[in-house]
């Protein structure tokens, strides 16, 4: 089994362009534009460290209409974990003083992964952020469960829809394990996205910590429901809208971004393919995205995405 950490990078610097057409724009183009642009940026600053530069071919893989470096030059494997690209640590941290910022972090979990396994996802993708970022503590820590959305012909219908989504139980064990995060000082806030009025009141019921925030992605609906807006300034919670989509890297694009097409960053092997690469199935776990915000000056810092997949290596 081999787990595959993708990253892209601080994506403020010089980020992709990002074109948004009406009506085909997709929540998480940014990521897998990002993600792209990250990838082409490491085998060319990698290829060009090599003693004969982009010329060397016996590092160079032919892909149809090109050639690219071989994974093994731009991306870096330690032990059992693949990064996608290889990571520079040493450049990693903020410019100016930890009590300068206000750091949220949004955690997908991904319907392909197993929900046992979260307390696991937690740890890794935190800690990936705080040492991308250099420093200790979060200041907002929103997680999206599998299978909640916030969909409907007026925000009353998707209310009602909502309150029979997801998996209470679980949803319940994975924040007990935020809580004690929060209780130890890493995290100073939590959230939660997509929890409609009832949702949200039976969660309120089971769990310690209560969410500081819930984000409502109202982009297929027409506007908060007044009851959900009622329960949340009762009980303290701001609430807010977004636009991020509940399964952010489904099975289908993980593939084509790491695979042998046009598009691909040529990590994994074709399926009829006997060449290099891994091969077998690989399944998404979860997405994490971190925003560093300069409050003085109203600026964000630094922004990023890392997500993490488990390949099924075949012989």
């Amino acid at each position: 089994m081999t787990r595959i950490i993708l990253s892209t990078g601080n994506i403020i610097l010089g980020g992709p362009s990002i074109i948004r057409k009406p009506g085909t724009y997709r929540s998480n183009l940014e990521f897998t534009n990002s993600l792209r642009s990250n990838f082409s940026a490491a085998q060319q600053d990698y290829a060009a460290a090599l003693p004969n530069g982009n010329g060397d071919t016996s590092h160079a893989r032919q892909n149809g209409h090109k050639s690219r470096p071989a994974p093994e030059i731009w991306t870096e494997r330690v032990d059992s974990t693949l990064y996608v690209p290889r990571i520079d640590w040493a450049s990693a941290g903020l410019q100016e003083d930890r009590a300068q910022y206000e750091i949220t972090v949004k955690l997908f979990f991904l319907p392909t992964a197993p929900a046992e396994k979260r307390v696991d996802y937690i740890r890794e993708a935190l800690q990936l952020v705080m040492k991308e970022l250099g420093v200790s503590d979060i200041d907002l820590v929103i997680v999206s469960f599998p299978g909640i959305s916030f969909e409907g012909d007026c925000e009353y219908e998707a209310d009602r829809k909502n309150a029979t989504m997801g998996d209470d139980d679980e949803e319940v064990t994975t924040w007990g394990v935020l809580e004690k995060l929060y209780e130890q000082g890493q995290i100073s806030q939590l959230g939660i996205a997509e929890f409609g009025t009832e949702k949200l009141r039976r969660f309120l019921d089971k769990v310690k910590i209560r969410p500081a925030v819930d984000q409502i992605n109202i982009k297929n609906c027409c506007n908060v429901p007044p009851p959900l807006t009622k329960l949340a300034k009762e009980k303290g919670i701001e609430l807010l809208t977004h636009n991020d989509c509940t399964d952010v890297l489904p099975s289908g694009t993980l593939r084509e971004l790491l695979g042998q097409g046009s598009q691909g960053a040529g990590v994994l092997a074709d399926g009829e393919s006997s060449g290099s690469g891994i091969k077998g199935d690989i399944t998404p776990e979860w997405v994490v995205k971190y925003t560093a915000f300069v409050k003085n000056r109203g600026v964000i810092e630094n922004k990023g995405y890392f997500a993490s997949a488990q390949a099924a290596d075949e012989a």
